[in-house]
């Protein structure tokens, strides 16, 4: 069996494992798979506003798993993704209603706070990696703590004690006319294409240029790498500093595209945390990303419909896509079915 072959009956087979093991889950807890997964195809497929809204869901997925991904190849575990999306996010929406600015300046400018702010919060770990050997892992999950009181803090403070902000100027809105006619007003916003901008400047980054080459030549070896005279501790802090502009970007599609606004309510929003599922999904590849962002954000858009089409529990929806979603992680070991029983096959 060809290579190319193998890779496109992998993640077929897992879906449909996924789904028949989550159909029987569904068939033991008294509910009708048929009905299930069909509500589940109409959230995700049913009409323009639900495919509309289930790209919208994919964008800020897609930059959560870029960032995991990109520390990931520079030999970095970035769990901080969720606390940099949420400075990011307030970054975003501060610049968008502290100023008025014509839109040419104000939408990259709240942007590209987005990103400084993700960026700056990826440098600390990244410091405290290089410079005093501190795990990464530890140093990212106490950040998002930081961030989620840091910013639920500056939230009350620029509101005058309210918990959100005001609604961002228009001039400063990823949202689009264009876009919310096309899919029958959803709240769809320019933001996918940033993302998949995004997902061709992780590509070019890591293949394309000798910084790319020296991340990825870091995170397979320290000792060699600087051995061979790079500056490890340069290109370890770089690697957190770009994986948090990703994740920084991520907020910046919440704040100026799906909410137009922040608020202290929400808590963690979990697309931080998804964004490592997303990374492991796509095998840390920005191809992969693409599709690791797709299968996640349609599964938990379209899982919305299954309680109200179907009457299925949350706790069963929740379940069934995890099921799902574990089968497409798991892709390896069927990789290995297929390589063993193609060897035996040739062996015959």
């Amino acid at each position: 069996m060809s290579t190319r072959a193998t890779n496109i009956l992998v993640p077929v087979i897992s879906v449909i494992l996924g789904l028949i093991v989550g159909a029987i889950i569904m068939l033991i807890s008294g509910y009708n798979p048929i009905d299930g997964y069909a509500a589940l195809w109409n959230g995700i497929f049913g009409d323009l506003y639900t495919i509309g809204e289930t790209i919208r869901q994919i964008t800020p997925y897609l930059l959560a798993g870029l960032a995991v991904a990109f520390a990931f190849r520079s030999g970095l575990f970035n769990i901080g993704v969720e606390g940099q999306l949420i400075v990011g996010w307030f970054a975003a929406a501060y610049v968008g209603v502290a100023v008025e600015l014509p839109m040419i300046i104000h939408l990259p400018l709240a942007i590209l706070a987005a990103a400084a702010a993700g960026a700056l919060w990826g440098f600390v770990p990244g410091l405290l990696k290089a410079k005093f050997h501190v795990h990464e892992v530890i140093v990212t999950i106490m950040m998002n703590y930081i961030a989620l009181h840091t910013t639920n803090a500056l939230i009350k403070t620029v509101s005058g004690g309210g918990d959100r902000t005001e609604s961002i100027f228009a001039s400063a809105s990823l949202r689009s006319e264009f876009l919310e006619n096309l899919t029958e007003f959803s709240r769809l916003h320019y933001g996918i294409i940033i993302a998949l901008v995004m997902v061709g400047v992780m590509w070019f980054i890591l293949e394309k240029t000798t910084l790319g080459f020296e991340l990825k030549a870091v995170g397979f070896n320290h000792n060699a790498s600087q051995y061979a005279g790079m500056n490890v501790n340069k290109n370890i802090i770089l690697a957190m500093v770009i994986s948090g502009a990703f994740a920084g970007l991520g907020g910046a599609m919440e704040a100026l595209g799906t909410f137009e606004y922040v608020s202290s309510k929400a808590g963690f929003t979990g697309i931080g945390f998804d964004g490592i599922a997303v990374a492991l999904l796509g095998m840390n590849t920005p191809l992969g990303v693409i599709f690791g962002a797709t299968l996640f954000g349609s599964l938990k858009y379209g899982a919305l419909n299954m309680p109200n089409a179907a009457g299925i529990p949350l706790e069963i929806v929740e379940i069934v896509i995890a099921v799902i979603i574990f089968f497409v992680a798991s892709g390896y070991i069927i990789r290995l079915f297929l390589l063993r029983a193609a060897k035996k096959k040739e062996a015959k």
